[in-house]
Parts: C-alpha cells; sequence; structure tokens
C-alpha cells in the first residue's frame, strides 16, 4: 500500500469514528456553552468552576485525620486493663491483634489524609488563581 493510500485509509477511519463529546448537553458538534449554563450555542466557552469543593474536601480530609487521633486513643483507653481481667484467656492473644491491626489502619489513615488535606487546598488555590482571583 503506497503511502497516500495510507492516509487516505487513516482519514476514513478516522471520520467514520469520530467521538463526539457532550458535557452537560451540550451537542457534540463544536457548540459553546452558555453563560447561563444551558447547552447550544455562541456563549463564551469558558469553564466556570469554584474553590468551594475542593475547600469542603480538604476540610472533610482534615476532619478525618483529626477523628482518626481520636478514635486510636479511644481505641487504645478501651483496651487499657484488659490484659488484667482476661490473663490465661485465649481471646486475650486475639484481642490484642485486633487492637494492633485497628491501630496499624488508624495509623494509615491519619498518614493519608494528612498527606492528602495541603493538596486539595494547593489545588483549590490553583483553582482560584486561574480564574483570576487571590487563594
Amino acid at each position: 500500500m503506497a503511502w497516500d493510500e495510507w492516509e487516505q485509509a487513516k482519514a476514513q477511519v478516522a471520520e467514520r469514528h469520530t467521538a463526539r463529546l457532550q458535557l452537560n448537553s451540550l451537542p457534540g458538534e463544536g457548540g459553546h456553552a452558555d453563560p447561563s449554563g444551558g447547552g447550544g450555542g455562541g456563549g463564551a466557552g469558558t469553564l466556570r468552576h469554584k474553590g468551594g469543593p475542593w475547600t469542603k474536601a480538604a476540610g472533610t480530609a482534615d476532619g478525618l485525620q483529626t477523628g482518626t487521633i481520636t478514635a486510636k486513643a479511644e481505641l487504645r483507653k478501651a483496651h487499657d486493663g484488659t490484659s488484667g481481667g482476661l490473663a490465661g484467656l485465649s481471646s486475650l492473644g486475639a484481642l490484642k491483634s485486633v487492637l494492633t491491626s485497628w491501630d496499624e489502619r488508624l495509623g494509615r489513615v491519619r498518614a493519608e489524609c494528612g498527606s492528602l488535606e495541603p493538596k486539595l487546598r494547593q489545588e483549590r488555590d490553583v483553582h482560584e488563581r486561574c480564574r483570576g482571583g487571590s487563594p
């Protein structure tokens, strides 16, 4: 197959399989969003966004981080003294294993939330700067 035939075949396939992107009920034929948020025709064509969702997500991550610290403290407090009352029982080993497992899990959740929270706030700030506002 010659180069020109190859290019022609690719163009024909591309025409048949062109994906039409449709956002927010907009037509896939190159229409623009109008400022009112409706579909159709000839709006400014700019993406409008707010920092609120990023701020809310960051606040949730921060709240989860704080909550896991509290949960770990309460879990340890609940387990205090159990070794004396359960001495000699086989369930004591299982109980300690559960405590260790949950302590580690809550620690990982706290660390993940602690890592995520500033990233979400940073993303909010990026969006605010793109809008022309200040973070």
